[in-house]
């Protein structure tokens, strides 16, 4: 019995890549055949302009590509959003049901969403901001010895291994004024326990010390364990 392709596994797949070649990786492995729906979800602090993963790969414009975003993040707001062709959008709101939750926010949300898109088209720098924000948080974080990732976007983690240690970690930073979540299993691999930074564009100097006091109580915290 001959199997039809599974589009929401592709779906799946791609929306677990990471960065602009995990686009380029799904979108070589369609065959010419293959009129089925690649889901991309765009991370809205790539590309230069903050336009997205696929934009950045290049990819955005490729037919069957149907990106997803989010208007909980940077906008702000809340839900989310598909960006495709008229005739997918039609066919999400008149018979995906199982799929969609709502297809119609709530109007304070949806002025929110827009006055945060009308902010990046007036500042298109800001999302550069916000990575280089990230990744000087991100040497801050190693120059104290402390475990993190080169962020791509906004986000920085701080894995401080035992769960203890990282509930402990968000309070000596709640206590030093900087909030950060707190990440246990099984939101992350059992010992892999982390704090999770989420850098501004507006980030000031002072804001950056007392990132540095909080951070540098954390390794101090976690050579005395």
């Amino acid at each position: 019995m001959e199997q039809t392709p599974d589009p929401s596994a592709r779906s799946r797949a791609a929306a677990g890549t990471r960065g602009a070649a995990g686009s380029e990786r799904v979108l070589r492995a369609r065959t010419p055949d293959d009129d089925g729906l690649i889901d991309l979800a765009s991370d809205d602090r790539l590309g230069p302009a903050g336009d997205g993963r696929p934009v950045e790969a290049a990819t955005a414009a490729e037919p069957g590509v149907v990106r997803t975003i989010t208007l909980s993040a940077s906008p702000g707001s809340r839900g989310g959003a598909v960006l495709g062709a008229p005739e997918v959008i039609e066919t999400l709101m008149d018979t995906a049901r199982s799929f969609v939750l709502d297809t119609g926010l709530l109007p304070g949300s949806v002025a929110t969403a827009l006055a945060a898109v009308d902010i990046l088209q007036n500042q298109p720098e800001l999302p550069g901001c916000v990575r280089t924000r990230a990744k000087e948080l991100a040497s801050m974080a190693r120059r104290l010895g402390l475990e993190t990732d080169d962020p791509a976007g906004a986000v920085v983690p701080i894995v401080l291994g035992p769960t203890g240690a990282a509930l402990r970690a968000a309070l000596i930073r709640a206590e030093r004024g900087v909030r950060a979540g707190c990440l246990r299993p099984p939101s992350v691999p059992a010992g892999r326990s982390c704090l999770r930074l989420t850098a501004r564009a507006n980030l000031s100097s002072d804001d950056l010390a007392v990132i540095r006091g909080a951070l540098t109580a954390v390794a101090e915290m976690k050579v005395t364990m």
